[in-house]
């Protein structure tokens, strides 16, 4: 036993005699080598000798050192141009690292570099005899950390607070070495500032022995910083730089009493009429929103409250008592408050005047007036069988004829609100006298003996009037045809012509009377051709200047019978009633003498009664 001893005491003092002996042996190695972790590292060492004889005998051996301790332990020996090169068993890198070696370098690979391997490495060569010497690596294991994860504040952070908050936490996960947080606003970096802000880090061990980093910002928020982004920054090392990656932003809420209120209309957009439904919503600057309260301010200055929903107020149907000034009020404090007017638009029914009827005599004027209420300008214009007649609020009416007569219709709009609109109308009656349709008043025609003929007769006036016929020549005559509305009155006679036929039409109402004259004649079939007599010719002209003279005479005697019974008015009391009543017939008598021949005519005896239409009955 005491003999291992000294043999061990020797071979210590050997080998430090051999290592104070410098200056035979260089030996050089790179002061660091960085590598990912799980990569591979090469660690390389050179040497030169001064002795030559040392280039041929010398060995090699590779030391770690113990990061705790500081004390060293050989993973590797190997001498050169022999076969005595060895890995040390029972280390921890036996069967991880791989070792060269020739006249001037000697390389050391690690495989799968863990994190415990970031230690020094010592390359000791020996000259024996040139002596020994060695170098140092420091192994460096970098571990990129996981994307930063940022994480705001749940809850709303008052402006009220007097010492700065915490606003979010920032986290980069595994990662080696410790990385380096850094905190920004809206772009740019928040150094720590007392009572401003505040910076608070701290890291913890994983499991596998990366570092995760927390940390945590505290700041001193204004009302600004409602819009704002934090974010964070993580800096770390890699092999040979310094690399950073950024985290998502977040915004935080904050909370700051409300300072302004503003109420306005929401719908509808333009103007408001009556009818429609009207949403008033209410906004303050505080956060979180505040409640409100909405009312009217009614003439007197008082405040009504009104029923609303959060910061909205729903008026239903709207009509002008709904207009006025409303006001938005914090429901906890009356000095905040805002106002708004609500005007609303309205269109009253029109009022025409005269209303629904009027009834005018012929040659009479007359203004009509149509007219509603609005607090808008309006716009009237007056049709008439679907014609423009007429703009404005009055609709002037001269000298009326028949065809002034009917529904005139008032149309009144707002043309800044299409949508309000509103009609009127009046129905015009025009009374008056018959007035036969068409400007002939004495009609001639011709027609062949043995046909028949259809005469017309068609009178407006109101009332309706009545019309009978008077046929002079003939007995064989019918109405074909005969309709009565309410201003005018249409017949339609056919009569048979055997002979010269003189017909008159006669029309009359309470108003009065007019007539229409028919001169038919006869053409005779002609049979054989005879020489003309000069007393047929003479006799024609008699029966013409004959039946002229019987018509002036019948139209004489039945306006001076309808004059002297009261029937024809005079002057501009045409309003007046007339009896209805029948008068007794009287026979108007026409004595026709002959042209001096000698021979007389026929006396000719017609019975005339107003209203009748057959002044002969048909024998």
């Amino acid at each position: 036993m005491a003999f291992q001893q000294r043999a061990a005491l020797l071979c210590l003092f050997l080998f430090l005699h051999a290592w104070n002996v410098r200056g035979g042996v260089e030996v050089t190695t790179h002061e660091s080598v960085e590598v990912y972790l799980g990569d591979s590292a090469e660690i390389q060492c050179r040497f030169n000798f001064t002795e030559a004889s040392a280039i041929r005998n010398f060995f090699v051996q590779w030391f770690v050192k113990d990061k705790d301790s500081g004390s060293r332990s050989r993973i590797y020996y190997g001498k050169y141009n022999t076969v005595d090169i060895a890995v040390d068993d029972d280390t921890e890198y036996s069967g991880r690292i791989n070792v060269t070696l020739d006249q001037h370098r000697t390389q050391l690979t690690l495989q799968e570099v863990q994190l415990s391997d970031e230690r020094e490495f010592i390359c000791q060569v020996n000259g024996v005899s040139a002596g020994a010497e060695e170098s140092k690596t420091h192994l460096r294991v970098f571990a990129p950390p996981d994307a930063p994860v940022i994480k705001s504040v749940q809850s709303g952070i008052s402006i009220t607070n007097e010492m700065p908050s915490k606003v979010a936490t920032c986290e980069a996960r595994n990662g080696f070495p410790k990385a380096n947080i850094t905190w920004y606003r809206n772009n740019m970096p928040l150094v720590p500032s007392a009572g401003r802000v505040n910076v608070w880090t701290g890291d913890t061990v994983e499991p596998n022995a990366l570092y995760s980093v927390q940390s945590t910002l505290e700041y001193l928020v204004v009302k600004e910083d409602q819009n704002a982004n934090f974010s964070c920054e993580v800096s770390f090392f890699v092999p040979g730089a310094i690399r950073t990656a950024e985290s998502s932003s977040v915004g935080i809420t904050v909370y700051y009493p409300t300072t302004m209120v503003e109420v306005w209309r929401e719908s509808p957009k333009g103007l408001v009429k009556e009818g429609d439904t009207v949403e008033l919503r209410c906004q303050g600057d505080g956060n979180p929103p505040p409640s409100f309260i909405f009312s009217k301010i009614e003439e007197d200055s008082v405040s009504v409250d009104l029923e609303s929903r959060s910061n909205v107020l729903m008026l239903q149907s709207v009509t002008r008592r709904d207009g006025g000034v409303y006001r938005c009020r914090l429901r906890d404090d009356d000095i905040q408050k805002g106002d708004m007017e609500l005007s609303v638009k309205y269109l009253d029914p029109a009022v025409v005047v005269p209303k629904e009827s009027e009834v005018m005599l012929k040659g009479e004027d007359l203004i009509a007036s149509c007219n509603a209420l609005s607090n808008l300008a309006t716009s009237t214009v007056w049709y008439k069988d679907g014609r423009m007649v007429g703009r404005g609020n009055t609709l002037h009416l001269q000298d009326a004829t028949y065809e002034t007569a009917g529904e005139y219709l008032c149309e009144v709009t707002v043309p800044e609100l299409p949508s309000l609109h509103t009609s009127g109308s009046v129905h015009i009656i025009v009374h008056g006298g018959p007035q036969l349709v068409g400007d002939e008043q004495e009609v001639h025609l011709e027609e062949a003996v043995g046909r028949s003929v259809n005469l017309s007769c068609e009178a407006r006036g109101h009332p309706a009037p009545s019309i009978t016929w008077i046929f002079v020549g003939s007995q064989s005559w019918h109405e074909v045809f005969s309709k009565s509305s309410e201003h005018v009155t249409r017949s339609v006679v056919s009569v048979a012509v055997n002979s010269d036929i003189s017909a008159v039409c006669n029309t009359s109402n309470d108003f009065g009377i007019d007539v229409k004259a028919f001169s038919i004649k006869a053409i005779p079939l002609v049979t054989s051709s005879a020489p003309f007599s000069p007393a047929e010719g003479s006799g024609v002209i008699i029966v013409v200047i004959i039946l002229s003279l019987l018509l002036l005479a019948i139209l004489g005697s039945v306006l001076y019978f309808l004059h002297k019974k009261g029937k024809i008015p005079c002057g501009r009391s045409g309003k007046q009633a007339i009896s209805k009543e029948k008068t007794a017939k009287d026979d108007i008598v026409v004595e026709m003498k002959n042209n001096g021949n000698g021979k007389s005519e026929d006396a000719v005896l017609l019975k005339a009664v107003n209203g009748d239409k057959n002044g002969t009955s048909e024998q």
